[in-house]
């Protein structure tokens, strides 16, 4: 059974942190106290270019650079070595949804400042370059990949719908999510069966993606219930309430089905979802295009290299971590493993420029580089994860069980509220 990527990054959101350590690693580094030849790199599966890496292993040849892909919950395994303080790994992944909850502990990191970071933000998206600053300023992730958001869609259904079928039309047309939700009545009509959405979580998710805030504010207050989430759920509920929502789940085969029969012919989703739709659903090569998303830009994943105070060679790890994830890496990085670059300047590489025969020859690096440079800079609080559940929870509810949303909105708020007060967040 094929995993996509999607289902594997909220399969790492759904689990807990205080999954068990399970099993052991080969090549970890060596224990406190000994000479330090060997240089670990930690990552998961798909996290780097493995070829890169391999290319770094030769290049590099005054340490013994050994790779180890960390299978189960990344984050875990990382916490549990680093708190027992032996065999932890010089160079780290950190996964973008887990960064907000490393950051209040940047003192287990070496501060990417002292080694000369600065003389490099220029050369990558600066919202990303962000996330990886701690708040009392020293930064502790080097960045790897982003996940712009955009607009899948299949121009045969729209056409069929009397909606515009060139991408640059499209979102045009379709440049706020009340134009998206009125092309999506257009399409229930004119397409028996057909849906403009998968679900109303889509929606929601992804409007509160495009903000600058999320649950908690920099003072540590809680801040679900003010107007930017309320828009985002609301704008979710109309979707909803207007029959625009399947009842489809993304990823099972009810809902590849209905895509390969073009009846969730519009797909909102990062830019990894291209690899997704071309596992799940090969048969509908060609028939996709790519669109700017409704309401702007956004981004969902991706993620940084951290070097931890345990490297003893921390200007050589900092040289490593900078060459993997220089521009013409980062473009590798796209071709070998869909991770979209974070270095601007890959976007006008040619591999990256190539025409896509899954979208109709479309260059998709047109909707999604624009897209990735517009991005704004946000916060994100270590506690906005579990707050974001329990609202997502009770929209699944809705849109899965029929719940009332008035009912549902009440239900997620009084859970937010105590999921705060135990997390010590100002209510």
């Amino acid at each position: 059974m094929h995993l996509s990527r999607r289902a594997l990054l909220y399969a790492g959101l759904a689990t807990t942190a205080t999954a068990a350590l399970g099993g052991t690693t080969a090549g970890c580094s060596v224990p406190n106290g000994s000479t330090g030849r060997n240089m670990t790199l930690w990552y998961w599966t798909g996290g780097l270019s493995d070829k890169v890496v391999a290319d770094a292993k030769k290049r590099f040849t005054d340490v013994s650079l050994k790779p180890a892909q960390i299978g189960g919950y990344f984050k875990s395994k990382l916490l549990t070595t680093m708190t027992g303080r032996a065999y932890v790994p010089d160079i780290t992944g950190l996964k973008g949804e887990d960064m907000a909850s490393y950051l209040p502990n940047a003192e287990q990191f070496i501060d990417l400042r002292t080694l000369g970071a600065e003389k490099l933000k220029d050369q990558y998206l600066p919202w990303k370059w962000a996330e990886g600053i701690a708040p009392d300023g020293s930064m502790i992730g080097f960045p790897i990949d982003t996940g712009p958001v955009a607009h899948y869609f299949m121009p045969e259904v729209f056409d069929r719908a009397g909606l515009p079928t060139d991408p640059a039309d499209v979102g045009k047309e379709m440049d706020t999510w009340e134009k998206y939700l009125a092309a999506g009545e257009r399409l229930k009509k004119k397409v028996r069966g057909a849906h403009m959405v998968i679900d109303a979580l889509t929606i929601y998710q992804y409007m509160i993606a495009q903000g600058t805030q999320r649950y908690v504010d920099e003072e540590r207050r809680f801040i679900g219930d003010h107007e930017h989430v309320r828009r985002a759920w609301n704008v979710a509920i109309d979707a909803y309430e207007r029959g625009l929502c399947s009842r489809y789940q993304s990823g099972t085969p009810d809902g590849n089905a209905a895509i390969e029969n073009g009846l969730l012919p519009s797909q909102i989703g990062a830019s990894w979802v291209a690899g997704d739709l071309k596992l799940t659903v090969p048969k509908t090569k060609g028939k996709w295009r790519v669109a700017a998303l409704p309401g702007g830009p956004a981004n969902n994943g991706g993620s940084f290299l951290a070097i931890t105070k345990s490297c003893r060679k921390p200007e050589l790890a900092f040289e490593i971590v900078t060459w993997l994830l220089n521009a013409d890496n980062q473009t590798r990085g796209f071709t070998d493993a869909t991770l979209f670059p974070s270095t601007p300047a890959s976007y006008q590489q040619e591999a990256m420029r190539a025409p896509d025969p899954f979208f109709g020859g479309q260059a998709t690096i047109d909707v999604f580089g624009p897209t990735a440079e517009k991005i704004p800079i946000a916060y994100h609080s270590p506690y906005d994860y579990p707050l974001d559940q329990a609202v997502s929870d009770e929209l699944r509810n809705v849109n899965a069980l029929g719940k009332d949303p008035r009912r549902a909105w009440k239900d997620a708020m009084a859970k937010c509220r105590r999921i705060a007060d135990h997390l010590g967040v100002l209510t």
